[in-house]
């Protein structure tokens, strides 16, 4: 330090005017509260049910071990989403019926146009053009059991979707002699109408004659009107 310096920090101190000198340093700690437990997880970390988590995912599907035809089940609607929806909806149905189903297949589009006249009076001469677009997507179960197929339509046809048609074709096969078979559920059945039957057949004439009564009322009838009564 020079002289200058010097006397000015003298003269400072001799006023009383000096800065403070520094504290000693403290040891200080902050207090933090303490750490969740590592078993209470937040709710972006909860798992959630696979039940839950598998509408976000595809629908499973099983394998069919023929791949013989037993349904074709066509969707349609005018509205894709709709269409879309319900196609998920009856594959996740199949897989829990344990039917190996395949699709949905897009099918051609039907379009029908009509043209109308836009007026019945002075515009009649103008016409206008309406369009209807029909979306069809394809569903095809294999090796399925008759019954879980007519048990998996009576489910879809339950929970039905507003704006989607269906229109399915059924398959059965059963073994050779089947006119036979028929034949004889038809004597069976016969024999559980013959009760039924005798209770429909004519009745007895009553011993009365109402033909003559019935002439006789008539003849009261016409009488009564000719007089005026």
């Amino acid at each position: 330090m020079t002289e200058s310096q010097l006397l000015q920090e003298q003269s400072r101190r001799a006023l009383g005017t000096a800065p403070p000198t520094p504290l000693a340093a403290v040891n200080t700690t902050i207090s933090r509260t303490p750490a969740l437990d590592a078993s209470v997880s937040s709710p972006a970390d909860t798992r959630m049910p696979r039940s839950l988590a598998a509408l976000y995912l595809k629908p499973l599907r099983r394998e069919a071990e023929y791949g013989v035809p037993s349904c074709d089940l066509q969707l349609r609607s005018y509205t894709l989403r709709n269409l879309e929806f319900y196609c998920d909806f009856a594959l996740r149905a199949a897989y829990y019926l344990g039917l190996p189903a395949y699709g949905p297949v897009p099918l051609p589009r039907m379009i029908e146009r009509w043209t109308v006249p836009r007026s019945s009076f002075i515009f009649k001469k103008s016409q206008e053009n309406f369009e209807r677009i029909t979306l069809r997507r394809l569903i095809q179960i294999r090796d399925g059991h008759p019954d879980t197929v007519q048990v998996w339509l009576a489910f879809l046809q339950k929970h039905a979707y507003y704006g989607v048609g269906m229109k399915a074709n059924v398959w059965e096969f059963s073994k050779l002699g089947v006119g036979k078979a028929m034949d004889e559920s038809v004597k069976e059945v016969e024999g559980l109408l013959q009760d039924k039957w005798a209770h429909l057949g004519e009745q007895k004439r009553p011993e009365d004659e109402t033909v003559e009564k019935i002439q006789e009322f008539l003849d009261k009838e016409r009488m009564t009107i000719s007089h005026g009564r």
